[in-house]
């Protein structure tokens, strides 16, 4: 049977990993599936490279691809949205950090914050959204937290080990003391009793939408997987991994 090649946002692997292996359950073919921060992806293919499908944790990307001809269509298929992490035990002069808002942590200038890093990862950029709505809210805050940002993940010299979770690691290994990503981790972060997620008040909360396109010719079973990312079953599993699923996106858009 034919194999095929994905190229997926690292923010995907726990739920494509289940999902694919649902689609070969289902009659699909083989997928050999790479997961890296979308914006190393996209140079990738922009450089040659030729997977069948690219999901990104952003819709710009694909465009990008698209106004350059390598794809005809990108879908959006799912969104996430940013949250930050803290240590349980951390305290300081004014107590646990876990009990303090989302908002005095962030403008705390002796707290070290790590981020993903913008341009190669779109967490990164949506952070960076995240900083610029702080500085509408507090003139001089945002700025200030954008300057001691940490890029510690995300990046092509990121040291984050293989397989790891990147709150996990960066707060675990006291590389910082809050970490903002992804709020779909929080399941796979439930067995870090040790890492807190905070939800961020609405006035800060950044939505990602994600981009699926299919690549050059696509092949029969690069359509299938496309359909079954997009169709309920792989749609079910993409929320059970807390995403929220192309419905959701029809709703708000």
């Amino acid at each position: 049977m034919q194999q095929i090649e994905l190229y997926s946002a690292g923010s995907l692997r726990l739920a494509f990993g289940e999902l694919l292996a649902a689609f070969r359950q289902a009659g699909g073919c083989q997928v050999n599936a790479k997961f890296a921060p979308a914006g190393l992806l996209r140079q990738e293919i922009e450089a040659g490279a030729r997977p069948a499908l690219f999901a990104s944790a952003n819709l710009s990307h694909p465009e990008h691809l698209r106004a350059i001809g390598l794809t005809a269509d990108v879908q959006p298929f799912a969104s996430n949205t940013l949250a930050l992490c803290v240590r349980t035990e951390q305290q300081d002069q004014q107590g646990l950090l876990s009990e303090r808002s989302v908002v005095a942590l962030l403008c705390d200038e002796h707290l070290r914050v790590a981020t993903s890093t913008p341009g190669c990862d779109p967490s990164g950029d949506y952070t960076w959204q995240l900083f610029e709505r702080l500085e509408a809210l507090s003139p001089g805050a945002g700025r200030k937290l954008a300057a001691r940002a940490l890029t510690l993940v995300g990046g092509p010299t990121s040291q984050l080990p293989s397989g790891r979770l990147a709150a996990e690691w960066v707060l675990g290994n006291q590389l910082a003391d809050l970490y903002i990503g992804y709020a779909s981790y929080a399941r796979a972060l439930a067995a870090y009793p040790q890492i807190r997620m905070l939800t961020l008040p609405s006035e800060l909360s950044i939505r990602a939408d994600y981009g699926l396109c299919l690549l050059g010719q696509p092949s029969p079973e690069a359509c299938e997987l496309y359909q079954f990312i997009l169709g309920p079953q792989g749609q079910a599993i993409i929320q059970q991994h807390g995403l929220m699923p192309l419905s959701s996106l029809d709703k708000e858009s």
